[in-house]
């Protein structure tokens, strides 16, 4: 890739007139981004939603499910009794087949079904259990789910079947993820794979910023991360404090992560930058900067699950596959967000800039380009993108936490490594195949190792190609 070169124009004029274009063309792009989520806030899922669930806080547990017939369509009026912390509570699911119950004190809660509610012609999976038994935690939300369709004799592990407490250090998709066992049928492999594609999209949100950063500064950011975090913190806070309908606040969220990328770069990187502080101290300073957000976050909202929505998503059936309305407007933003980017990093001349930097800094700035003002459109950038990618990964997990961002740091590198460091169709590559390969693994072995499945398929890559899918191959020596 070569540097862009300007013959018979000043540097000076140059400059000028690349800043006057930077400024424009990152205008447009936020005009475009909070013109579609505007669209988004009158067209998306939040409006669908009609139940009022259990809402959690510092002293409020939630225990609360989904029931639905062999077909797929909601249970409505199943009985279910939720018994523990010295109290009895008979709850009915509702029209979209979900249910709820709001307790204070944290404990065991034995929750119990009645078959003889269930809808007609349908049957338990397992007929032997009636019952299942959850922690609660307060500030947290606790699944009792159970599975209806032909009688297996014996009791699934999988979310959609079992008990299940998000853990805290542990995200994961409540729609349609599944562990191993039950059998390997067509029907899983084809939601599994949609759960895949959709988790894919929302990673590359992430990756494509820390690959961009890596590619203009050398620098592999452990703090970004973090930015993901903050994403989901501040659409949370703008929903469940302040009181704005959710797409809104996604706008918000992703403008204001952008600005701290912004202040970031301004405030500690191009400070490092100018004294020359080499690369190793910079990705130091990241990794205390990370720590440092981290326990600050938890400090602030302490360590349970926070939930940016508390409406009970409304499912959509495409063929076998069953996604909710907020996954697939999710993955619909997400593939338009990585276009925008796309189209930008191709056709605009600060994209155009962007990558004759990462190719050549020092060719770049002899050709006339501000290498440290597309350092700052591209930090700038990073953040926003990494803060909506921690919006619509709260959104699709339903539920985020202090620690969310860290759990996911991993993946992300994962990404950029197998796609190639410092290219962004290499980062968005990786990201879909870290998804797919994540999902996919679960048929097979436990969910709580499917992550390990996707840093093994990293591995074997990188033996077979070193450089990654689309990485140049670098001559050493």
């Amino acid at each position: 890739m070569s540097a862009l070169a300007h013959p018979g124009r000043a540097p000076g004029t140059a400059r000028h007139a690349i800043s006057r274009r930077t400024r424009r063309a990152a205008g447009t792009l936020v005009l475009a981004l909070v013109a579609f989520l505007a669209l988004v806030v009158h067209a998306g899922p939040a409006s669908a939603a009609t139940a009022a669930p259990c809402t959690p806080d510092a002293t409020t547990g939630c225990v609360l499910g989904t029931i639905k017939t062999a077909a797929g369509e909601p249970a409505v009026g199943v009985v279910l009794t939720v018994e523990g912390g010295g109290e009895s509570v008979e709850v009915t699911t509702g029209a979209d087949g979900t249910w709820s119950v709001p307790v204070t004190t944290a404990g065991d809660y034995t929750v119990s079904i009645d078959p003889a509610t269930l809808p007609e012609g349908e049957t338990l999976r397992d007929p032997s259990v009636t019952s299942r038994t959850v922690k609660v935690l307060l500030n947290s939300q606790s699944r009792a789910l159970f599975a209806l369709g032909e009688p297996t004799g014996g009791a699934t592990t999988s979310p959609t079947s079992g008990a299940s407490t998000a853990p805290d250090d542990s995200p994961g998709p409540t729609s349609g993820s599944s562990t191993a066992g039950g059998g390997v049928t067509g029907k899983r492999v084809a939601q599994q794979l949609a759960n895949g594609l959709v988790f894919g999209l929302l990673l590359a949100l992430a990756s494509v910023g820390l690959s961009l950063i890596y590619g203009t500064t050398g620098l592999s950011s452990f703090a970004h991360g973090e930015q993901v975090t903050l994403g989901a913190i501040l659409a949370y806070f703008f929903v469940q404090t302040v009181g704005l309908d959710l797409w809104l606040a996604a706008v918000l969220a992703t403008l204001l992560g952008a600005a701290s990328g912004w202040l970031q770069d301004a405030g500690i990187w191009r400070p490092l930058r100018r004294k020359r502080i080499g690369l190793t101290q910079q990705m130091i300073v990241t990794i205390g900067l990370s720590m440092v957000l981290q326990y600050l976050f938890q400090f602030l909202l302490g360590g349970g699950r926070l939930r940016i929505d508390t409406t009970n998503p409304t499912r959509v059936s495409i063929g076998p596959v069953s996604l909710t309305q907020q996954a697939i407007v999710s993955a619909g933003i997400a593939v338009v967000v990585l276009a925008g980017v796309a189209a930008f990093l191709l056709y605009s001349r600060t994209g155009r800039a962007t990558r004759a930097v990462s190719d050549n800094p020092a060719l770049a700035a002899a050709s006339g380009i501000g290498v440290e003002r597309v350092i700052r459109i591209v930090w700038t950038g990073a953040a926003g993108l990494a803060a909506l990618g921690g919006v619509l990964t709260g959104l699709y997990f339903q539920s985020t936490a202090w620690n969310m961002g860290g759990t996911v740091l991993l993946l992300m590198f994962a990404a950029v490594t197998l796609g190639g460091l410092g290219t962004a169709w290499g980062a968005l590559a990786g990201s879909i195949v870290i998804g797919v390969v994540a999902e996919m693994s679960s048929l097979v072995i436990p969910s709580d190792m499917k992550y390990a499945g996707a840093l093994l398929i990293l591995i074997v890559v990188l033996l077979v190609r070193p450089q990654g899918i689309l990485g140049r191959r670098d001559r050493i020596g």
